[in-house]
């Protein structure tokens, strides 16, 4: 299973990526917008905006491929480890994990 993240803190990368790891799900992280989104997000099992540290035009670019591609899409205001592991052990209850 994937997961891109949208936004965050730089510093975190590699954090989220361990978390979402530790559930069984391979994560891509974009917490600055370089370029178009939608080339680099691909086709991923679930999309998690942080909109409390990304900009306005990276969430709704974010969420118009989401939806487009029928990728279900948390939001979550917190981009804290925590709140990501809130996220991520709802998904993995729900995908029988």
């Amino acid at each position: 299973m994937s997961v891109v993240i949208v936004g965050g803190n730089e510093r975190m990368e590699r954090q989220y990526e361990d978390i979402c790891s530790r559930y069984g799900w391979k994560a891509k992280v974009f917490t600055k917008e370089n370029g178009t989104l939608k080339k680099k997000m691909g086709r991923p099992d679930l999309l998690i905006l942080f909109t409390g540290t990304t900009s306005h035009k990276m969430v709704i670019s974010a969420a118009q491929e989401a939806k487009r591609n029928n990728i279900p899409v948390e939001r979550v205001h917190s981009s804290s480890a925590a709140a990501l592991h809130g996220v991520m052990s709802a998904y993995a209850v729900g995908a029988g994990m």
